[in-house]
């Protein structure tokens, strides 16, 4: 026992600390006894770690401070080495312990019986001492994928609002300097496919210079609909030599527009459903620019309603993306700047040889025909010409009157999933998968013209959510993968003009050839989390009545399709309520003879009990004491059932 005398302690003043509204902490140690100098500590702090400053109008918040007592003790004698080393790699043993030297280090041992290993060699030589160019491949495949996850974590840690923190709505990607996504996270397959058109049409329109970083959720420039708010970084090496691009997409549950949680059911222009974000630097050769977002929030013609939230929230991905751009700097310096270049480059010539092969050994010929609710019709057509795929989307609907318009970076974004499912080998979701492919989509719904100003350019904010669901079903079914899923992201949303609230719902996952459909999962385009129900309720004026599986809702078969869920919400103070859903008057379809889904359906709840079915798409005010059920979609079978 070592037993401290306070003539001889020294003190260590140690403080975990967050911005209001944060979940994770960031630990800081003071010279001092003094927590007045806290603050600073932790700007500082915050700046070298996520490479921005802290707004000063941020609260924060002291989670915990705590003081070590340190004794000094008697000085031990140092370890004495000699000269004899063992060069890695090898791999040494003795009875109680293992010691791996690698390739570029070496190992020498000391007179009280330890190790000390040296760096010696720089990692661009190791990488030839790993083995083959298949173990090389699946090494950067890891590190790519391990560098997207945490930098997910850093934009979840770092985020504020519950949409991004809880329910996990964002996608990381990595781009080769061409801007074509290499690697992704598992995110939101929505998302992802779209972050490479969107980089490369974001670098058409201005240069992307060392120590920048840009902002947008642009539908003419590669966005989606306007909550989705994409932020890039370019990465360039010391010398110059632009290495890539890292980049996260992030749903923002509130971003102006006719109703809370910019969703309005009733929008007829881009300008209606929020904030038009055009690219703009949100940091220009290391110099923050975000008072030039906060004016863009605040002055729209629609503005945020959470302007704040949204700035943290942008805070986080400028966070994430300057974590990312980090950890690829290291990973060039370890192994060499044209190593990490040619790796990325290599994904993509790998996963397009694979694409060939698995359409050199199939002919389709197939057409699909989908419709949405209103009548809207989607229609796509798949030809196989040797090791080639034409994907033509001719006689789909004409632009929508309505928000249910997507954009060809949505429409790519499913093709990717789709032809990644088809594939059916382990690769990461990556646009290599599209070189084989022609796409046309003709200039309607799912083209449509963002030429003109925002209160002139059609609404968007379904066809990121619905209309992309719909088109995977159709490829998926064309394709012979699995009958048709829930076909919605069952788009709720509450708020008032202090607030917004966003949540997608699970539906049932529709049934395969060796498989029946998963119940009450996020499936396709979707792979979000729902918000704890104690969180909603301690965060929001409501109460989870309900929330259970929708049993026999998905359809019969060989292989049945999975139920959908149940959720009944109740509303303790007015608000305005939306929905944003599909397969409300249609019912998923099953393939081979199964049966059909459940079509979905909500209801509203007076306060005496009366019941009124309400529209798939719809804006309305809510009274205190009210009630929402919200039923979504159940899965197609796959089969006729014996």
């Amino acid at each position: 026992v070592l037993r401290m005398g306070e003539d001889l302690a020294t003190f260590r003043w140690l403080a975990s600390l967050r911005i209001k509204g944060q979940e994770s902490t960031l630990d800081v140690e003071l010279d001092e006894a003094d927590v007045s100098l806290l603050p600073d500590v932790f700007r500082d702090a915050y700046r070298r770690t996520f490479g921005y400053a802290v707004r000063g109008d941020r609260v924060i918040e002291v989670v915990t401070l705590r003081v070590i007592g340190e004794s000094r003790i008697d000085a031990v004698n140092p370890e004495v080495f000699g000269d004899s080393f063992v060069e890695g790699p090898i791999v040494l043993q003795d009875c109680y312990s293992t010691c791996v030297v690698p390739a570029g280090w070496r190992m020498v041992e000391g007179g009280g019986a330890t190790m000390m290993l040296e760096h010696v060699d720089p990692g661009r030589n190791a990488i030839n001492a790993i083995g083959s160019d298949a173990v090389v491949a699946g090494l950067f495949r890891s590190r790519f994928e391990g560098l997207l996850s945490a930098m997910g974590e850093a934009l979840k840690r770092t985020a504020v609002s519950t949409n991004v923190k809880d329910r996990m709505d964002y996608s990381c990607g990595l781009l080769n300097a061409d801007g074509y996504l290499v690697s992704s996270a598992p995110h939101v397959p929505v998302h992802l496919g779209a972050l490479g058109v969107c980089v490369r049409e974001v670098c058409r329109e201005m240069p992307l210079n060392p120590g920048d970083v840009v902002i947008t959720n642009d539908p003419g420039a590669g966005g989606s609909h306007l909550p989705d708010v994409t932020v890039i970084a370019p990465v360039h090496a010391s010398s110059g030599v632009l290495i890539g691009y890292v980049a996260n997409r992030a749903h923002h549950a509130e971003l102006g527009g006719l109703a809370p949680g910019s969703m309005p059911a009733a929008a007829g222009c881009l300008a209606e459903e929020g904030v038009v974000i055009r690219p703009m630097k949100l940091v220009e050769s290391g110099v923050p620019r975000l008072d030039l977002l906060e004016s863009l929030l605040r002055e729209s013609s629609y503005p945020s309603r959470r302007p704040e939230d949204n700035l943290a929230d942008a805070e986080a991905q400028l966070a994430a993306c300057h974590f990312a751009r980090d950890a690829l700097l290291a990973l060039a310096d370890e192994y060499g700047v044209d190593v990490v270049k040619g790796q990325l480059d290599d994904v993509l010539v790998r996963s397009a040889r694979l694409m060939e092969s698995r359409l050199s050994q199939v002919s389709l010929d197939r057409v699909a025909v989908g419709t949405l609710d209103d009548g809207s019709e989607i229609r796509v057509a798949l030809r196989t010409e040797g090791a080639r795929l034409n994907v033509d989307f001719s006689g789909s609907a004409e632009e929508h009157p309505g928000n249910l318009n997507a954009t060809p970076a949505i429409v790519r974004s499913v093709l990717l999933y789709s032809l990644r499912l088809w594939l059916g080998d382990d690769v990461p979701l990556n646009e290599g998968l599209l070189e084989s492919v022609e796409l046309r989509i003709p200039r309607g719904m799912l083209n449509p013209d963002f030429s003109g100003a925002p209160e002139v350019s059609p609404a968007v904010v379904g066809g990121n959510v619905e209309t992309s669901q719909r088109i995977a079903d159709l490829l998926l079914d064309a394709l012979e993968v699995s009958a048709n899923g829930p076909g919605t992201m069952n788009n709720f949303l509450f708020g008032d003009d202090g607030f917004g609230y966003y949540e997608t719902l699970a539906g049932g996952a529709g049934a395969g050839p060796r498989h029946r459909g998963a119940s009450g999962r996020h499936v396709h385009m979707t792979n979000t989390a729902l918000t704890d129900p104690e969180l909603m309720e301690q965060r929001y004026p409501v109460r989870v009545v309900r929330h259970a599986i929708r049993r026999g809702s998905g359809g019969k078969g060989m292989h049945d399709g999975g139920d959908g869920v149940l959720r009944e919400i109740e509303f303790e103070k007015p608000v305005t309520v939306s929905f944003l859903t599909q397969r409300r008057t249609t019912r998923p379809e099953g393939s081979h003879g199964g049966g059909d889904g459940m079509s979905g359906r909500q209801v509203r709840i007076h306060p005496d009990g009366t019941e009124e079915e309400l529209d798939g798409v719809v804006t309305y005010q809510a009274g205190a004491g009210e009630r929402v059920r919200i039923e979504t979609p159940g899965g197609g079978g796959w089969g006729e059932k014996d």
